[in-house]
């Protein structure tokens, strides 16, 4: 239980990073940076109900990380160049995170 723990906190923060990271420095509409960076807020909400292991939490986080998988599925095949890594990544850390958090949901129901 312990490894889904950490796995979730982890790809949670990492997306944090990921999408302050994407929209201020390589956003491909405006150079010094997009608003879109204000999405990383909404992620901030679920951090320390994750760290605290509160099971709630991981319940209703794991439905909010579904609107990530899909803004970083479409924009995989929307856009070129570095932000397309941006949104492979991005839709790889929601998978992570959905999947460690349903695994952690089951083995805390489980007990």
């Amino acid at each position: 239980m312990n490894r889904l723990y950490y796995l979730a906190a982890c790809s949670l923060i990492s997306l944090i990073i990921l999408n302050i990271t994407w929209e201020l420095f390589f956003n491909p509409l405006e150079k010094e940076g997009s608003w879109m960076v204000i999405k990383a807020i909404v992620l901030l909400l679920p951090l320390q109900g994750i760290l605290k292991k509160n099971l709630y939490t991981y319940q209703w986080a794991s439905m909010l990380i579904l609107i990530f998988f899909t803004e970083g599925t479409v924009r995989l095949y929307s856009e070129i160049g570095v932000s397309r890594y941006f949104a492979f990544f991005q839709t790889f850390l929601s998978i992570v995170f959905f999947l460690s958090t349903i695994f952690f949901c089951k083995k805390m129901n489980s007990k």
